[in-house]
């Protein structure tokens, strides 16, 4: 079974700066998500291989979440937004697990308040002329002055008669962010107090950066652990820092500083879903389809080009010749595996491999086995560890060992069977497309051939 001969793979889509001007981004409410989740083939993509298919866990290897995760990694190097999307997904299902009276010391951020505190952004954003220290000095207490840090208040007339002064970190305390095996408490509640007073500073370096002061609000469930994220994907130079603009992430500290509540991340995470369906996910499945690495495709465009001016060369021979026409339909065996070969290599396929439904191992699959069984599983937990260190992978051992591999062992790499049906159809419509027009252009050029008269040379 194939899909439409008209079927096009997913178009490669280029990663766009948090700044990018001209293209619609995710609304506040989220509305403009909803069109990645129609039914049928949208982009190239079955439903079968949807975005949501893959997270929920319901596709087969290449196409499961791990390799989603590897390919973000490893190619696409923005690994970070599918660790913070599980992150969020995971959090609000422990934020909804929460007690009553937990979970309302962390007020709902509403969508109102976020269309407030973007306006309220965009008119402190107006630059402001420098002025000379008198004039500051005669213009101070005044509308005209500098404008002073926003203090987030829980309410008209509220106190906090929970707060307490800020920590003073320690002298054991590390400046950097450290992996934590746990990431929580076994109740969900609190990190691991070894680096409380590092995410503690860095949190609070982020909220002094974005004009934020942050009442101590240790009351609220899940306070330790924001000030982590904040730490880890917020902050400017975060090992895992979030490709967001400087008003998306002001306006995710202001929520921040109020509130615990998974709505504060409300337009981050619609921006971080936003790439991660329209972008990451559709480039995921491009990439996908290629059932071998750079080395085989590239060869067997040669092979390719090789077979059609093999097909060339015998057809002019005997034109040349005093053999009869019929004998120039030789030819088409050289155009038909030639056109074929080339087709379905510039799509990303060999049709070698495609015949057995295989595909080449990636250079961090093939030596999974040889490594140390430890290190495979520390390189494989801490990419879903969301609340791990950088995603750097240049110090593992797989990229010197492929380097030292020479070509021919390369294009000719250990294979694997493909288990997902719907990766094997899409690959089938594929190789039938390129048989197709391999046919078609075949006739036409084999028909050019055989109209043209004998040469008589020989």
């Amino acid at each position: 079974m194939v899909y439409s001969l008209a079927y096009r793979r997913p178009p490669y889509v280029p990663r766009r700066s948090s700044t990018a001007s001209g293209e619609s981004e995710p609304s506040i409410g989220g509305s403009t998500l909803d069109d990645s989740r129609d039914t049928g083939i949208s982009y190239g993509i079955p439903e079968a291989l949807s975005f949501d298919r893959i997270i929920d866990g319901g596709t087969c290897p290449p196409c499961t979440t791990r390799d989603f995760m590897n390919y973000l990694i490893y190619i696409e190097h923005a690994a970070e937004n599918l660790q913070f999307f599980l992150w969020h997904k995971d959090y609000v299902r422990r934020f909804d697990l929460l007690p009553d009276n937990e979970r309302k010391l962390a007020p709902e951020w509403t969508v109102e308040q976020a269309e407030a505190q973007a306006l309220a952004l965009k008119d402190k954003a107006t630059p402001m002329k420098s002025i000379s220290a008198d004039a500051a000095a005669l213009f101070k207490g005044t509308d005209f002055g500098a404008p002073k840090a926003t203090v987030i208040e829980l309410g008209k007339g509220a106190s906090n008669p929970f707060g307490t002064p800020p920590m003073t970190p320690r002298s054991g305390d590390h400046d950097s962010i450290t992996q934590s095996e746990y990431p929580w408490s076994d109740s969900g509640s609190t990190l691991r107090s070894g680096f409380k007073a590092s995410y503690d500073k860095k949190a609070a370096g982020a909220f002094e950066a974005a004009d934020v002061k942050l009442q101590p609000f240790t009351i609220q469930p899940f306070r330790e652990e924001i000030s982590r994220i904040i730490a880890i994907y917020i902050t400017e130079g975060a090992p895992r820092q979030l490709n967001l603009s400087s008003k998306e992430r002001a306006g995710l500290l202001h929520a921040l500083a109020v509130t615990t509540h998974p709505t504060a991340f409300r337009r981050v995470i619609h921006t971080i879903e936003w790439t991660l369906r329209h972008q990451a996910h559709q480039n995921f499945i491009r990439w996908t389809i290629c059932n071998g690495n750079r080395p085989r495709v590239i060869f067997a465009r040669g092979l390719g080009i090789v077979g059609i001016l093999g097909g060339i060369l015998a057809a002019v021979l005997i034109v040349l010749s005093n053999a009869g026409r019929g004998w120039r339909v030789l030819s088409a065996i050289g155009f038909a595996f030639g056109i074929a070969t080339l087709v379905a290599a510039w799509k990303g396929m060999c049709v070698v491999l495609h015949g057995m439904h295989h595909r080449h191992l990636r250079p961090w699959e093939l030596f999974a086995e040889d490594d140390d069984a430890s290190s495979v599983f520390e390189m494989k937990k801490n990419s879903f560890d969301t609340l791990g260190g950088s995603n750097s992978y240049e110090d593992q051992p797989w990229i010197a060992k492929y380097e030292k591999r020479n070509l021919l062992r390369k294009i000719f790499d250990r294979e694997v069977w493909i288990q997902e049906p719907a990766l094997r159809q899409i690959q089938d419509t594929i190789f039938l497309q390129a048989v197709l027009g391999s046919f078609i252009l075949t006739a036409i050029c084999v028909g050019f051939f055989v109209a043209l008269p004998k040469g008589n040379f020989y």
